[in-house]
């Protein structure tokens, strides 16, 4: 069980169990605060554990999984702030040339934690009295707090200037690249065209260019090609490979494989 409230962009979210990942795929710039409990921060690739009070920054555009745990006999608690592009132009208009970024590289697009500095710590601990649920806060104290969160990043690594501030829109990347490495999540197609780099009706055109399904049956053929070999090369358990390739629930994934292979997934021999 979770409940989070949203107060003008910043989020405070309470877990009550172990069992909750959340999938995030923010369009927008965030920071995340572990109030209490834990989290583990996964991207595919590597885990980064945040403890009590520690905090991450997460890029936009950037498909990770969440997973709030209990810590020390503590619930997770977390307050997230999400930097939307609008907030950002607004705030690079005040700021004027006091962040001058021209020949600063930007930071890489990966999850990072912060460093635990006296501004990190002083913005979260005024903004812990907003956990009671009884307590609202105004519209114009949270976007001061957004302000403040902005501050403390710019502080921290001067990177971020050039990283926040830059209001290009994203370049196209090939859609079969970006879909053969992200087949095990659910997308839908205004997702993967924002992902992509494309309008939806520019998606569209250019995936119907590069294949003869549509993308959701382009998806489910990638996750049940991707199933066989795990069970036909590698031995794999079907309890442990459907909720891996992108299905939820192991029904689904059987009726989906017989369609496709003729013979359920149990039937598959492995050649190991």
């Amino acid at each position: 069980m979770h409940v989070i409230f949203n107060y003008n962009d910043v989020f405070f979210s309470f877990f009550y169990d172990d069992t909750s990942g959340c999938t995030h795929r923010s369009h927008d710039f965030a920071i995340n605060y572990v109030y209490s409990g834990m989290m583990i921060v996964d991207n595919g690739k590597q885990q980064i554990r945040v403890d009590k009070g520690e905090c991450v920054f997460i890029p936009r555009d950037h498909h990770i999984t969440l997973y709030k745990r209990t810590a020390n006999g503590e619930r997770y608690c977390g307050i997230f702030l999400n930097f939307k592009r609008g907030f950002l132009r607004e705030m690079f208009a005040k700021l004027g040339n006091n962040h001058a970024y021209d020949n600063t590289p930007k930071l890489p697009p990966q999850v990072m934690k912060l460093p635990k500095t006296a501004e990190i710590a002083s913005l979260f601990t005024s903004l812990t009295p907003y956990f009671d649920t009884e307590v609202k806060p105004h519209a114009d104290f949270m976007h001061l707090k957004l302000q403040e969160g902005l501050l403390a990043l710019l502080h921290i690594d001067k990177r971020f200037a050039p990283t926040l501030f830059d209001f290009n829109e994203p370049w196209k990347i090939d859609i079969l690249d970006f879909m053969n490495s992200n087949y095990m999540y659910e997308f839908t197609q205004e997702e993967l065209a924002h992902y992509t780099g494309r309008s939806l009706a520019t998606f569209k055109r250019d995936f119907k260019k590069v294949s003869g399904l549509t993308p959701e049956k382009w998806l489910i053929q990638k996750r049940l090609e991707v199933a066989y070999n795990m069970i036909r090369e590698n031995g794999a358990r079907v309890a442990d490979v459907y909720a891996k390739v992108g299905f939820k629930n192991p029904s689904h994934f059987s009726t989906a494989f017989k369609r496709q292979y003729g013979v359920p997934p149990t039937a598959v021999t492995a050649t190991m």
